[in-house]
């Protein structure tokens, strides 16, 4: 994980250690949002990671959706 994905995850770590026990396991999709973030900073870095992050904390409402949502794969680099 780069330095500036390991500073955008403090927030998300935060709330898993913090928030999260005391809010509960409600998470409509498969993995959850914290977990979904974490893995895609790991993979994506802080810009695409923290945008597919975004993306996926704005589809958390009613009419959002459930189910299993993994983190795209990362991107092939072309060489041609």
């Amino acid at each position: 994980m780069s330095p500036l994905a390991h500073i955008v995850a403090l927030p998300v770590r935060a709330y898993r250690l913090l928030l999260s026990p005391w809010i509960g396991h409600g998470c409509r999709f498969q993995p959850t949002c914290s977990a979904y973030a974490l893995e895609a900073l790991e993979m994506h870095g802080a810009l695409r990671g923290g945008w597919l992050t975004t993306r996926r904390i704005c589809r958390c409402h009613p009419w959002g959706g459930d189910g299993y949502d993994p983190v795209p794969p990362a991107r092939q680099k072309h060489d041609g």
